[in-house]
């Protein structure tokens, strides 16, 4: 299959672009697209041989469900049994922007591959000129993971969709870097309290000053629900091909860290703060200022992919505290390290 990049100008119309990607989600095919979270890949829901696509050509297992992206908040209702006020409170705050509801579905309507089998889906309404334009011209729902191959770290640009899926798919709307570069949160309306179960842009903190009280479960609570009502929550995400070490942001920590294993013959990535670059790594990607947790947050995946094209053997990745979307981006390196660390204390 050839794979087209097709760039969209936001100067110009792109009708005849628009109107080949909507011609190909109606033939039931699939196409990646930007969202200010990170690159999707976008099959008609309602279609299961379409969204049968998107786990080909991502390698994704089929017992994950996938979220459902929408144009307007008046389609909800087509797909969702019920919009409880609270519901509708967070769509008239957040939408169109990085978070996900997932509530209970309507029986029969959207494909059983997009549910995974379970009777609640997760929708959202995506804060991006390019995907509101085609989910609007489309008028049809789109299911739409992350547009890379099954593990690796989530596409923030079209090069990294080409670089992952080139002739596993037909085409990617090019509409340059996204925004946020940590996908949306995902919360779970059909509890109560509401459960957040992927952390993102959306906090806890701006959930609870719209509807009250709402829980952010921790690792160990996580790991209960052995049955997942939303990406993320089954299996390792966003990891390069080198190892990730999670590692304390302490400068002597990470200088000492960097030694031991240049002495055991790696060769060091270090992703850390602006002022860790002197450490004496062998490849080093800044976060940017320390502190600064939407930028880091916006980096993250970008340079987890940049370690793919060096010869470092191990990462080591500086944290950040849980507060506000220090939450997702924690959430995030926990998956690319499979909870591993490194630590003075063992060496």
């Amino acid at each position: 299959m050839n794979t087209k990049r097709l760039l969209v100008d936001n100067d110009g119309d792109n009708e005849q672009i628009y109107s080949q990607a909507v011609d190909l989600l109606n033939d039931g095919e699939v196409v990646a697209f930007p969202t200010e979270t990170v690159y999707g890949l976008g099959a008609v829901a309602t279609d299961e041989k379409a969204v049968k696509k998107i786990f080909q050509a991502k390698g994704r297992p089929s017992d994950n469900p996938l979220i459902v992206h929408i144009g307007t908040i008046e389609e909800v209702s087509n797909y969702i049994e019920h919009i409880s006020e609270n519901a509708l409170e967070l769509m008239n705050v957040f939408w169109p922007g990085p978070l996900t509801i997932v509530m209970k579905a309507k029986s029969g309507i959207l494909a059983p591959n997009v549910t995974a089998g379970l009777s609640t889906v997760g929708i959202r309404m995506p804060d991006h000129e390019v995907a509101l334009r085609l989910l609007r011209k489309l008028k049809k729902p789109v299911a739409a993971p992350s547009a890379n191959r099954s593990g690796k770290p989530s596409p923030t640009k079209a090069q990294h969709v080409e670089e992952d899926l080139q002739g596993k798919i037909p085409l990617i709307l090019d509409g340059g870097t996204t925004g946020i570069g940590l996908e949306s949160t995902v919360l779970d309306m059909t509890v109560t309290p509401p459960v957040i179960l992927r952390p993102g842009g959306v906090t806890k903190e701006m959930l609870q000053e719209v509807i009250g009280e709402v829980i952010q479960p921790n690792k160990e609570q996580q790991k209960l629900d052995s049955t997942p009502k939303a990406p993320g929550m089954k299996y390792t995400h966003y990891a390069p091909n080198a190892p990730v070490l999670l590692i304390e942001k302490d400068q002597h920590t990470v200088s000492t860290a960097i030694a031991y294993l240049q002495k055991d013959g790696h060769k060091v990535a270090l992703l850390a703060p602006i002022n860790f670059s002197k450490l004496g790594s062998d490849y080093f990607f800044a976060f940017g200022q320390e502190e600064d947790k939407e930028q880091m947050g916006a980096k993250l995946y970008e340079d987890l992919r940049a370690c793919d094209k060096t010869d470092a053997t191990i990462i080591l990745a500086t944290t950040t505290s849980t507060e506000g979307v220090g939450a997702a981006i924690m959430n995030r390196l926990e998956k690319a390290a499979g909870g591993k660390w490194f630590r003075l204390s063992e060496i």
